[in-house]
């Protein structure tokens, strides 16, 4: 990247590559079992609501849980920039762990009514817009600007393997003891994330004032300001303004299509509920295999380009996803979006961490957690209401073009065109 706010500003970490650093695994391994009780936690909640309601209190007690995280997910990362990420994610990882576990004791020992689960999800929702923002503005603090990919890459296996393994355990919890004993098992996964997030260290943190925090450190009187000096340092540096855009668009033209949208399209096609399962695991699959590979790879050229390429042909399979009739064939083009789309996602988050200073790194890292927490309950109702104007094969090609536009944006900026990771 040759423009100097485009260049790498993250302090570069001296130490073994990623996937031999304890301090990194340390905090994957945290990530992994905080991801377990994640989705662990929500299906125990939504299963817990529905004995106290049926489908309707479901979808209040969800909404309450998801709604506050998108809405407070930037104030989060004002939070992290001023206290520093360390800081705030054992913080309110703390929290997190005693709000379910107390859920889990009153259920244990009483018969509270909805308002728990209410106090339960909206606390959880609020502590986990402060959470996210945080543990996402902590890799380029352990590892080196070129250790980053596969930093994302293993990071995206392990929530892959949260979001797999999280559910069937909460399940296992709630056959064996009900929602008492899944938020004990939750609650003890984030037990596991807090033990294994206070033995992380960031280095050369002695050095500085605070862990995350150098000399620009934001005001604690001023968080108004913060955020919108976040918002600011965005939009003057072409290459995160663009990614974030780009990464904005994907969200919105390919959300909808590879979740909700796969449900649609196997009960359009006939194929049931076994097509639905084949096309969800077959994206998970290509999804994997692409963390895989910057796992292994830990670098890829022309990093940019590549994010491109992979974005503009992901879009073409989405549109392709939409117009095949035939099971195998759109179980083989759902493996290659997941794989596209999961290449993309890699690339973009390691050229935005490593292009962003430290001093920004929690408010860069809401602004993105924003795009995926934030658009997804925008794009879900948008794309039924168009499959139900258009049918599944247009609408997938009319989100399929909207996620283009995400590349189209990376092909106008010589910014991405030219970005490169460190080496």
């Amino acid at each position: 990247m040759s423009a100097t706010d485009e260049s790498a500003a993250a302090t570069a970490v001296a130490g073994p590559p990623a996937h031999r650093d304890r301090n990194v695994l340390r905090w994957l391994v945290a990530y992994t079992a905080s991801v377990v009780g994640d989705s662990g936690f929500f299906l125990a909640l939504g299963w817990a609501a529905n004995q106290h309601g049926g489908p309707a209190r479901v979808g209040l007690i969800m909404a309450i849980a998801a709604i506050p995280r998108a809405v407070l997910m930037l104030g989060g990362g004002v939070v992290a920039d001023l206290f520093g990420p360390r800081r705030v994610v054992i913080g309110s990882d703390t929290v997190r762990c005693l709000v379910v576990l107390g859920a889990a004791a009153a259920l244990a020992l009483s018969s509270p009514g909805l308002w728990l689960l209410i106090a339960v999800a909206l606390v959880f929702s609020v502590v986990d817009a402060l959470f996210m923002p945080a543990v996402g503005a902590l890799p380029p603090l352990l590892a080196a600007p070129g250790e980053l990919v596969r930093v994302q890459g293993m990071r995206a296996l392990c929530i892959r393997l949260g979001q797999t393994a999280g559910p069937p355990l909460a399940g296992v919890a709630l056959a064996l003891g009900g929602p008492a004993a899944a938020f004990t098992v939750a609650g003890g996964l984030f037990a596991l994330s807090l033990v294994l997030l206070l033995a992380v260290r960031i280095p050369g943190a002695g050095s500085t004032a605070a862990a995350a925090t150098p000399a620009g450190r934001p005001s604690r009187a001023a968080a108004w300001r913060e955020l919108v000096d976040g918002l600011r340092y965005i939009r003057r540096r072409p290459l995160i303004r663009r990614l974030v855009l780009a990464s904005a668009l994907i969200e919105l033209g390919a959300g909808g299509p590879l979740n909700v949208g796969m449900v649609v399209l196997a009960d359009a096609r006939g194929w049931g509920a076994s097509g639905a399962g084949w096309l969800a695991g077959a994206f998970g699959v290509g999804a994997g295999a692409s963390a895989l590979l910057l796992t292994v790879t830990g670098r890829l050229p022309r990093a940019g380009a590549v994010l491109i390429a992979a974005l503009a042909a992901g879009s073409a399979g989405l549109a392709g996803l939409g117009s095949t009739t035939v099971l195998p064939i759109a179980v083989a083009v759902a493996a290659c979006a997941g794989l596209l789309f999961g290449l993309n996602g890699g690339l973009a988050y390691a050229l935005v961490q490593t292009a962003t200073e430290p001093a920004y790194q929690g408010r860069v890292a809401s602004v993105l957690g924003l795009t995926a927490f934030g658009l997804g309950p925008i794009a879900f109702p948008l794309f039924g209401t168009t499959v139900a104007a258009t049918g599944p094969g247009p609408a997938y090609a009319i989100f399929a073009g909207i996620s283009a536009l995400g590349a189209a944006v990376g092909l106008t900026s010589p910014s991405i065109r030219r970005a490169e990771l460190p080496r």
